[in-house]
């Protein structure tokens, strides 16, 4: 499998305009100096909800900064971090099992979840309503949503687009979404492909008995399993991309997102 997020674009790819919108790269402050980071929002808006945008395996790359721009279209404060900036570049390596090993198997949830509330804490002082937090994330970033949304009692809503349910990617990461399904503090729309050979419908069955058996944030979680499509499918720029499928995800992740932030 290609590496590559760019050469593996495809002319599906979506390409949103930063028009009407204030946008751009930053240097997000977190608890051991800076990282990279993105946001978008609307132009002269304030107090507006803000979205944590969680990027996939590949990192914080044109199609994680196009996805907050769509946000932003929306009214949101959508920022985005290069979460594995300390463990290094995953674009150093051209395919994935030596990007898990070299990299990802190395980045701890501690870290990441002390990154997510410094964007955050960022937003609130940006303009956004930190007190109206969502978080969504894909792939890698799929399974982060879950975890963050256990993490942070601010969080109110999470969509969760096919991160792993069951298994991490290192032995950095100690518990799944599964061992923290019954205490999350804010709901979660989880998103999957029931073609995805790489999370099993066996986990999101599980996944889902968990949250059945859990608190009121956990039993108001929803999973839908999209059965044509693999893992992956709202990624546009990749041959993964299912249209239909995406379309309709994307409609309903919005709309979980409007009614509850």
């Amino acid at each position: 499998m290609s590496f590559s997020p760019i050469t593996g674009m495809t002319e599906t790819a979506i390409h949103t305009p930063a028009d009407g919108l204030d946008e751009a790269a930053f240097k997000l402050p977190t608890f051991d100096g800076t990282i990279d980071a993105y946001y978008a929002k609307p132009k002269g808006q304030s107090r507006i909800p803000v979205i944590l945008v969680i990027q996939e395996i590949f990192g914080l790359h044109e199609h994680i900064r196009d996805v907050c721009r769509r946000f932003a279209n929306l009214g949101y404060l959508a920022v985005s971090a290069e979460l594995y900036q300390r463990q290094g570049d995953p674009n150093a390596f051209d395919n994935i099992p030596d990007v898990i090993s070299n990299i990802v198997s190395k980045v701890s949830d501690e870290q990441v979840m002390a990154d997510l509330d410094a964007c955050a804490n960022w937003a609130g002082q940006q303009g956004g309503d930190a007190s109206r937090l969502g978080v969504t994330g894909f792939c890698w970033g799929g399974r982060i949503t879950w975890m963050y949304m256990e993490h942070n009692p601010a969080a109110k809503a999470g969509v969760a687009w096919y991160g792993k349910l069951a298994t991490g990617h290192g032995p950095l990461q100690k518990r799944n979404p599964v061992d923290v399904a019954n205490t999350l503090k804010g709901p979660v729309l989880g998103l999957y492909g029931g073609q995805d050979s790489s999370i099993p419908l066996e986990d999101v069955q599980r996944m889902e008995a968990e949250l059945a058996k859990g608190n009121e944030a956990a039993r108001a979680s929803r999973i839908v399993v999209y059965p044509d499509s693999g893992h992956a499918f709202f990624a546009d720029y990749r041959p993964s991309y299912r249209e239909d499928d995406a379309r309709d995800a994307w409609a309903k992740a919005t709309d979980w997102f409007k009614s509850r932030l």
